[in-house]
């Protein structure tokens, strides 16, 4: 029973930080932007330096593929 007197407070504190934290982190822009970081992944921009519109005008046999370029 006197172990309650230690733990209620204490996890009143947890609750309390856990609300700060929430709260310092969508000040911080944390959740601003949700969607895009999940589409983000399905673009594929394999080569940057090269535009999407310009990869359908190359011809299939000057495209380099990415097992013949090693990083």
């Amino acid at each position: 029973m006197e172990s309650l007197y230690l733990l209620i407070p204490v996890s009143v504190l947890i609750v309390f930080f856990s609300i700060w934290v929430f709260v310092k982190m969508s000040d911080s822009g944390q959740f601003d932007d949700m969607v895009g970081p999940a589409l983000r992944i399905l673009q594929d921009d394999d080569n940057p330096e090269v535009p999407a519109q310009t990869l359908a005008e190359i011809p299939t046999e000057a495209v380099i593929k990415p097992s013949e370029n090693p990083p």
